[in-house]
């Protein structure tokens, strides 16, 4: 049974989404590009709302984030005098080293060099166990969901669209860690209350549906 396909980078245009989705593609890699755009008010909010992903299975990531490495290495030489990253602090660029899946591949190999000229060269050793503990911190669930539970017990019993839609969203809604690893966003405690609120909720759409059949019948 082959892995699934998870988000590997996210991106507003178009056009950068493509040119990596041909680049992996390009060194073997394979990968799926994906138009997650929001559909509900793209008329109105055009293309400010657009996001497009590249998506890869797991155990590709740590691969094509090598090869992503080596293209951004060539482009070092290019680097314009008034580039953000010149003015950042020793931990700032830190940041951008540890926390590498929100940056650009240029940026955390920019930040790396930056910090070895400045004397602050990173323990590799040391870089991987706060990358491991940030991951762990990461896959925790999102804290305590007591106010969404509520309103959405709430929004079922009344019969609401909206409260099926909160018990889903709490049973099913999933993350994809930095490594590729994806885990649930919620706790056990809050995806059972999700699951009875999507129940309850459906049950009750069914109820209203059987009593208005009934009342015009």
């Amino acid at each position: 049974m082959s892995q699934n396909y998870v988000t590997f980078k996210k991106f507003p245009d178009i056009t950068q989404a493509m040119a990596l989705q041909q680049f992996l593609i390009d060194n073997g890699i394979e990968c799926i590009f994906q138009d997650t755009s929001p559909t509900t008010g793209s008329a109105i909010s055009g293309d400010y709302m657009r996001e497009y992903e590249i998506q890869l299975r797991p155990d590709t990531f740590e691969q094509a984030e090598e090869l992503l490495e080596k293209q951004a290495e060539t482009m070092l030489t290019d680097l314009p005098d008034d580039y953000y990253l010149l003015s950042f602090s020793d931990k700032e660029l830190f940041d951008v080293v540890l926390t590498h899946d929100e940056w650009s591949e240029f940026d955390y190999i920019l930040a790396r060099r930056l910090l070895e000229e400045r004397g602050k060269g990173i323990d590799e050793a040391h870089l991987i166990a706060m990358r491991k503990q940030r991951i762990a911190d990461l896959a925790k669930p999102e804290k305590d969901q007591t106010a969404w539970v509520i309103a959405g017990y709430i929004l079922a019993l009344l019969g609401g669209f909206f409260g099926i839609i909160t018990g889903y969203v709490l049973y099913t809604s999933q993350k994809t860690l930095p490594n590729g690893q994806v885990v649930y966003t919620y706790s056990d405690k809050d995806r059972k209350q999700g699951k009875n609120i999507l129940i309850l909720g459906i049950v009750m759409i069914l109820v209203l549906i059987a009593m208005k059949v009934l009342l015009y019948s």
